[in-house]
């Protein structure tokens, strides 16, 4: 048995960059900084912070780029995943990601928005 589970709360580094595969399929990636707080041998305060990059497939990331904006607080739940690839120049290069499988926003909302996100 095994299991790849990762659940973050954190805020949006910047905004959701939407596009879409040559079959069609939206995909978005963000980052998500967390922070930790903690006291240190001397006992002194100090703080934490750790990005995530965050992606997101099909019609959630459609309603992902749309209504996330950087600095929005958001719980991620989804799985982590490694990808390698070979850039122009031939080198190797690889990159570590949570693929989201739940994006929800930990903002209030107005009265007058849409219905709750994400789930329209």
């Amino acid at each position: 048995m095994s299991l790849n589970k990762c659940m973050i709360i954190g805020n949006l580094g910047r905004d959701p960059e939407m596009r879409y595969t040559p079959s069609g399929q939206a995909v978005t990636q963000f980052t998500v900084a967390t922070n930790r707080n903690y006291r240190d041998q001397q006992g002194e305060w100090q703080s934490e912070t750790e990005w995530f990059r965050v992606v997101v497939w099909g019609p959630q990331a459609e309603r992902t780029a749309e209504r996330l904006r950087k600095g929005n607080k958001v719980y991620v739940e989804g799985r982590i995943q490694t990808r390698q690839w070979e850039d122009q120049q031939g080198q190797k290069r690889s990159t570590t990601e949570l693929v989201a499988n739940q994006v929800t926003s930990l903002e209030r909302r107005d009265r007058d928005e849409d219905a709750p996100f994400p789930d329209d």
